[in-house]
């Protein structure tokens, strides 16, 4: 790894004041950085200042409001999330997916806004600047082609992170603050399909909270497959939402992540209604396959990596539904 470039840090003490700090060229944000600084050292971007935002009060609850939501401040680190009996209680496929993360270090210190704003990864970017450089660079990065794909005008690094998916498929809702303002997005609009600009976040805005809807009626699971129990990143992910009516699916939600340049969910209407069976889990596979599209973009090959989505997808929405 590189000697990290000269920075300036700044550490504000008010969301406002972290707000206008964003708002300059060059400010990156920083919570933990257990995405952000590695990436530094590989010489993946030079930021002018990085604003702490370990000095706002706040950022860290965790809280059920009157209506019954929870409400998770950004701040909150993913092993809080993954401990906490009521989001395990009453919303199992979000404890599941923060304690997926990495390991246990990592968890203690990596925070929700963190882990949704992760970078995009790719064998061709999350490298050395030597290799890089001997490469000539990629599309996401000081080049001008993508490598996995070489004949395109976009990114295809794909978003790896665990949480995203469970927060979709909970129908949750993320507070963003800007300089215009406070807003609040569906957590799949707070992504876009590409790789070098994989958030719609504008200048000056960082996320706040997220804030989940009651749970009740619904059974909810991560599902995550990677090449070593811990510490890795998901090959492919599944968070599933069920909802079942005797033999009959009154509800289902399925979103993906490890595949694509964003999170995405699978569009699941068309089972709504019917049984669960082998010709429902033989549907799902291929809106599965329809809606991902696995490119080579890390050192497992491509068709062990859909193959395992693919699987993965209906073999977790059954457990569910065997689950009553």
């Amino acid at each position: 790894m590189n000697i990290l470039a000269d920075f300036r840090t700044h550490r504000p003490a008010t969301l406002a004041d972290a707000v206008s700090a964003l708002a300059a060229d060059g400010a990156v944000p920083l919570a933990a950085g257990t995405d952000l600084l590695p990436n530094l050292r590989r010489g993946l971007g030079q930021p002018a200042v990085l604003v702490d935002l370990t000095g706002i009060g706040g950022l860290e609850t965790i809280s059920i409001l009157a209506d019954g939501s929870l409400r998770i401040g950004a701040g909150a680190t993913l092993e809080a999330i993954a401990e906490h009996g009521l989001v395990r209680n009453a919303w199992p496929a979000l404890a599941e997916a923060a304690a997926a993360v990495a390991g246990p270090t990592h968890r203690a210190a990596a925070t929700l806004g963190g882990n949704l704003c992760q970078d995009t990864r790719c064998i061709f970017y999350n490298q050395s600047e030597w290799w890089r450089a001997g490469n000539g660079y990629c599309l996401k990065y000081q080049g001008d082609k993508c490598h996995v794909i070489v004949k395109n005008d976009r990114c295809y690094a794909t978003y790896h992170g665990d949480v995203a998916p469970a927060l979709m498929v909970l129908g949750a809702r993320v507070e963003i603050a800007g300089p215009a303002g406070r807003r609040s997005l569906a957590v799949e609009e707070l992504f876009r399909e590409d790789g070098a600009g994989h958030l719609s976040l504008g200048r000056g805005e960082l996320v706040v909270a997220v804030e989940v809807p009651p749970a009740s009626g619904w059974r909810t699971v991560y599902a995550k497959a990677r090449i070593r129990d811990a510490v890795d990143f998901p090959l492919a992910g599944v968070a599933v939402a069920l909802r079942r009516d005797g033999d009959r699916v009154a509800g289902l939600k399925v979103a993906i992540t490890g595949t694509n340049s964003a999170p995405l969910r699978v569009p699941t209407d068309e089972l709504v209604g019917g049984r669960w069976d082998a010709a429902a889990a033989e549907t799902l596979s291929q809106l599965v396959r329809k809606t991902s599209n696995v490119l080579k973009t890390t050192v497992t090959g491509v068709g062990y990596r859909r193959r395992v989505l693919l699987a993965l997808a209906p073999r977790t929405v059954d457990a569910l539904w065997q689950g009553g």
